[in-house]
């Protein structure tokens, strides 16, 4: 191919041929490549809307479709010669198209220019590609509830600044991770109709004298809506950086569940075991299995929180409409989906192979005075103001640290030296089941309230 065909489909008004580096480094289609079904699927929309609008033949639209049909076949069969000298996914096809049905090739640019094509090929990917991560969320999220209901009466501790703080189940804490997925689940949904708008008619950046059937075209490529300004419609990538503020919101939730996978794998905790398949080893030491999938999620975070700053510098100070910066726009986008799309795979494996130690969380819930809260709370509903009954437990906590002992270890005389309203009842709050038991309220710990809420997150995912 010469360099006058190369540039065929833009280069009339020019008069030397674009320098061979900056054509390689202008190029975007060794990465744009990858929306070569949504570029296809949108011209198709195209010219059946240009059929109908009269500006095209039926003859012409059938040739145009059929030669799509083919060049999608070889692309896919790798059979397709991707060319940097026609610089992107759009002109190859076209190029191609036109060496298959000739003359009528050319004609399938009317009307529409790349500017509002390549937005309209990236909002159809992302919203493939939003369907397929929904689909990895509500896998993963499924896993968190078949967890949580198995797990609904574990005791663990629960931390605050690392510290045990409180029994809870860790059925419990699971619904937790449910929790915060959810609302990325929302997220996700909230961003997909944003996505759902459809440039395609904005032409270059003023629309078109053709006599085109926008909401014929939006209807044929699913569109929710069309973009109602021309200048705004070519140029806007607010889509893409709220799906990164998304994706990246998404894997810091993912990234503080990895921290407690790799606590809790340490020999430190020990509280879970994962599975072989899900770790490595060391390549000195012998003994070592390393928790590789968490600590690899918890590192890719800063990888996005990176694009959608790429992002937002890439849109900060352009005037409108399109500029050449946007094609910079695709590369932090596509990894931004690749990457969360495959944190959320490797979750919603791992997930449901989690296996609890269960006598050692429960074991780690008696140190460290875990229900020093409820015998506070028995001695207010005993009368005692909540301060000093917290002056009380404090003074009972000190002496068990000095005695090696856990509350529900004491005996009641050693317990009365601080209170005479502590009475032999005191030990049924002060054992873990009691504990876990006596918070039965939504939102609470307990396990009729664990095993409600997972009802109620299943008829969620539903």
């Amino acid at each position: 191919m010469s360099d006058n065909q190369q540039n065929q489909l833009w280069g009339g008004r020019f008069s030397e041929s674009t320098d061979a580096f900056v054509q390689a480094f202008t190029a975007s289609v060794g990465f744009d490549r990858r929306m070569y079904r949504q570029d296809i699927q949108g011209s198709q929309a195209h010219a059946t809307m240009l059929a109908e609008a009269g500006v095209l033949t039926g003859e012409e639209r059938d040739a145009i479709i059929q030669g799509l049909d083919e060049i999608r076949a070889e692309i896919e069969a790798g059979e397709f010669e991707w060319s940097v000298a026609l610089e992107d996914v759009h002109m190859n096809i076209e190029a191609r198209l036109t060496d298959k049905i000739g003359i009528t090739g050319k004609k399938l640019h009317t009307g529409r220019s790349r500017n509002d094509q390549v937005a309209t090929d990236i909002r159809l990917w992302l919203r493939d590609e939003i369907d397929l991560i929904d689909g990895e969320m509500e896998r993963l999220m499924t896993g968190l509830l078949d967890q949580a209901e198995r797990e609904a009466a574990t005791i663990m501790p629960g931390f605050t600044h690392l510290q045990t703080a409180q029994p809870v189940t860790f059925g419990h804490h699971l619904l937790a991770w449910f929790e915060m997925l959810k609302r990325d689940r929302e997220r996700l949904a909230d961003c997909r109709k944003r996505v759902n708008r459809m440039p395609l008619g904005a032409a270059a950046l003023a629309g078109t004298t053709y006599p085109i059937i926008r909401e014929r075209t939006r209807e044929l490529l699913g569109f929710d809506e069309v973009c109602e300004n021309s200048l705004d419609a070519v140029s806007d990538r607010d889509f893409a950086i709220e799906f990164c503020a998304l994706a990246a919101l998404c894997v810091t939730h993912l990234s503080r569940i990895s921290e407690e996978l790799v606590l809790w794998t340490s020999a430190q905790f020990n509280f879970i075991d994962l599975p072989d398949r899900f770790c490595t080893g060391s390549s000195i030491m012998p003994q070592k299995k390393n928790p590789d999938v968490p600590e690899l999620v918890r590192g890719k975070t800063g990888r996005l929180n990176g694009h959608l700053i790429a992002l937002l510098t890439l849109m900060k100070s352009q005037p409108l409409a399109y500029n050449k910066d946007n094609q910079e726009d695709k590369e932090p986008l596509f990894d931004a989906v690749d990457t969360l799309a495959g944190c959320l795979r490797a979750f919603a494996d791992m997930i449901p192979a989690i296996e609890p130690n269960r006598e050692v969380m429960r074991e780690a819930a008696r140190r460290g005075f875990a229900t020093a809260t409820d015998l506070a709370d028995y001695l207010v509903r005993k009368g005692v103001a909540f301060r000093d009954a917290h002056e009380i437990v404090g003074k009972a906590v000190a002496l068990g640290l000095e005695k090696k002992k856990d509350l529900s270890d004491m005996s009641l005389a050693e317990l009365r030296q601080f209170s005479d309203q502590i009475d032999d009842d005191v030990f049924e709050v002060l054992t873990l089941e009691g504990s876990v038991s006596a918070r039965d309220h939504i939102g609470g710990t307990a396990p009729d309230q664990v095993r409600a809420a997972v009802k109620r997150g299943r008829d969620a995912l539903r």
